[in-house]
């Protein structure tokens, strides 16, 4: 079995009681069936608590104000506590660390929507490098499209080419994997897939395309719409998307275009701290095309796949830009890093909203 993780993944470290948004509120913690088995013979007072606090016909934690049931007060696990780290459940075990699953293949990543990985993976400031490794293990996998994975490792390996870059705009890099995609679409479309290494090489020394800023107003509009499309997770997000309608698509297209201008010239795409906006954004590009990519082989939509990094990481960018305006035109970090993992949290952690928006994206390409 090979391996494959960032450089960084074993940067993490949990914070614990002193995390900012605490992973065990706001959503349901589903229990493998080993730790249900476990916790179902666990002695004792805390015995019958633990077994009062599951919901075993759904395989969850109760919750209780939106928060699991072992949620102290200090944003502390009792379960950890009485138990151990051997008493988590494989789910809060291995939260906010992510696994991808090939034919003799895992790929580690961390999760966006933690905010102690988020602000490692954005806080990376170097290109992101992976580590390889290989052990005795074998995999049983059935019906596995390994000619097709090969192609999506190595138009993935392009497309990392292209986002380093960093000779190149961010937004040129980001236009140029989409059209990558687009190309190997059409070639999977047609099941043409041995036509799809003419498209990679053409692609590997590609010089990019200027990106063109007009129409960005409608463009913005359009792709908002889908937002009411999802189902929403949280409260706080649905206010963020209300401020976001009131602030910038409910104004008219010049006052959008001039506050635009304003930001990127104070923060962003003009202004002296580009190399820290684009660094970003280059992480949350290289962050979504590893997670998401090489998915393709089990539903063939490569070009949502590359659309959806894209999608994201401009709309990331997007409600910074609101975090900012709010903040009276000033803007840290740890903005950046809140905005990213509050998204991810309402979009990555609901396999329906994924869905939603990949068809949404594959039916209006730009």
């Amino acid at each position: 079995m090979k391996y494959i993780k960032p450089h960084y993944y074993d940067a993490f470290v949990c914070l614990a009681g002193s995390c900012p948004a605490t992973c065990c509120a706001g959503w349901q913690i589903v229990i493998d069936e080993e730790s249900l088995d476990r916790y179902g013979n666990v002695k004792g007072d805390f015995g019958s608590r633990l077994r009062n606090s599951i919901d075993w016909m759904e395989g969850t934690f109760c919750q209780y104000d939106g928060r699991c049931a072992f949620l102290n007060e200090e944003d502390l696990c009792d379960l950890y506590t009485e138990l151990g780290p051997e008493g988590l459940c494989s789910t809060c075990r291995m939260y906010p660390r992510h696994v991808e699953e090939f034919e003799d293949l895992r790929e580690l990543s961390l999760t966006l929507s933690c905010p102690e990985a988020a602000g490692i993976i954005l806080g990376c400031r170097e290109k992101v490098e992976f580590i390889s490794w290989e052990t005795e293990e074998e995999d049983d996998f059935e019906d596995f499209d390994f000619l097709l994975f090969t192609k999506l490792e190595d138009a993935r390996d392009v497309a990392f080419g292209i986002l380093t870059d960093r000779e190149k705009d961010l937004r040129v890099r980001m236009r140029t994997v989409l059209f990558l995609a687009e190309e190997l679409q059409a070639c999977i479309d047609r099941e043409e897939f041995f036509e799809m290494d003419a498209v990679i090489e053409k692609y590997r020394h590609f010089p990019g395309t200027k990106t063109d800023q007009t129409g960005r107003y409608t463009r913005r509009k359009q792709g908002f719409s889908v937002f009411g499309k999802l189902e929403q997770l949280r409260a706080e997000w649905g206010e963020l998307l209300a401020d976001a309608w009131e602030s910038l698509y409910g104004t008219d297209e010049d006052k959008y275009l001039e506050l635009c201008r304003e930001f990127d010239c104070a923060y962003g795409y003009e202004s002296s701290r580009r190399g820290e906006w684009e660094r970003m954004g280059e992480q949350l590009m290289v962050f979504f095309v590893y997670t998401y990519f090489c998915g393709a082989v089990y539903d063939d939509a490569v070009y949502s796949k590359m659309a959806l990094a894209v999608f994201s990481t401009e709309w990331i960018q997007e409600f910074v830009m609101l975090r900012w305006l709010k903040k009276g035109k000033k803007l840290e970090f740890q903005d950046v890093t809140e905005i990213a993992y509050r998204y991810a949290r309402e979009v990555e952690h609901s396999d329906l909203n994924l869905e939603v928006l990949e068809r949404w994206l594959e039916k209006n390409k730009t």
